[in-house]
Parts: C-alpha cells; structure tokens; sequence
C-alpha cells in the first residue's frame, strides 16, 4: 500500500486542529492557556477567588483597539473589539499607592522590576506611558502589570483598570519556567 507523503501544509493544519481542539476542552473545564509573553507559557485556572493573583479582561478604549490592531493580541470574538483579552498580574487593589515614574511601577513604595515604560514598541511604535504620579487605588479598580516581561502592555500604558472590565479570575495551574 502507497502511503501518501503530507506536506508541511497538511502538517501545519493538523497542529492547528489540535491545538485548537484542545484549547476548547480547556475551556469547557475552566482553564485558559497563555501563549502571550506577559506570563510564563501555561494553564491558568479559572476560579471565583476574589483574591486570585490574575485577571483575563478586555481593555477599554482606545486601549481595546490600540492592542488589537497593533498585534499585541490576536483575533477574536470574545472581547468587543474584535480580539483576546488580557491575561495579567494584579499588582494593586483598593487602597494601595501607585507611584509611575520613568523607573517603574512603584506599589506602596516598592519598585516592580521589569516594569519601566517603554517609549517604543518591538515594531518600533511609539508607546504614551500613563502620566507620572502617585495614585491611590480606588474601590472598584485594580492596576496590572508583567514582572515577567519588560514589554507587557498594561497599566504602564492604561493606568486603572474597572473591576467590570474583568472576565474571569485565575491561578497558574502548570506553568514553563521562564
């Protein structure tokens, strides 16, 4: 019998339907797989904790859009404007004191590393950092932000983000080592 040879076309499809198949169980079992930069490449679980150390979020405008239509996150359905949400760390709640400063995020007087603004992009794209200042958090906000990666885009960039704005809350379940 014959066996027919697959291109890497044929081979590239494959992968995709897997992954794609397996993304959908995951999510039918609350789990969510990160694929960004901003955390370590993983599952995350969905969970009602309050306290949970992640946020999945759609970004308001003109954040939703910017993202979207400069790649920081792919197509999609599920957030207004057409792309993924979010995945971050909370980094502030409620009555903790951000101070932005060219150096960083500073919470309650401590510097995050890796936090810095960027002035460009990896494309090279201008990149307008939330105005420095200290802010005090207020109730029904919370700020975000990668020590994972330099170049995350969040509250460097959005300052605040509405606790409504939130889809889920999550905890790394299995996580690569960064």
């Amino acid at each position: 019998m014959w066996k027919k040879k697959r291109g890497p076309l044929s081979v590239l499809v494959l992968c995709a339907a897997v992954v794609g198949s397996f993304a959908v169980v995951a999510a039918l079992f609350g789990l969510r797989i990160n694929t960004s930069y901003s955390l370590p490449l993983g599952l995350y679980q969905v969970t009602d904790d309050d306290s949970a150390p992640l946020i999945e979020f759609c970004p308001a405008e003109p954040f939703g859009s910017q993202s979207s239509e400069r790649g920081y996150r792919s197509r999609s359905l599920t957030c207004p404007d057409g792309a993924v949400p979010l995945l971050k760390p909370i980094v502030a709640r409620a009555g903790d004191v951000v101070e932005v400063t060219n150096t960083g995020l500073a919470i309650n007087g401590e510097l995050l590393p890796e936090s810095a603004p960027l002035r460009r992009d990896g494309a090279g794209r201008e990149l307008h950092p939330w105005p420095a200042g200290r802010y005090k958090v207020e109730a029904g906000t919370v700020w975000v932000a990668s020590t994972y990666n330099a170049g995350s885009f969040d509250s460097r960039y959005m300052g605040p983000i509405d606790t409504r704005q939130i889809r889920q809350r999550l905890r790394p379940l299995w996580c690569l080592k960064g």
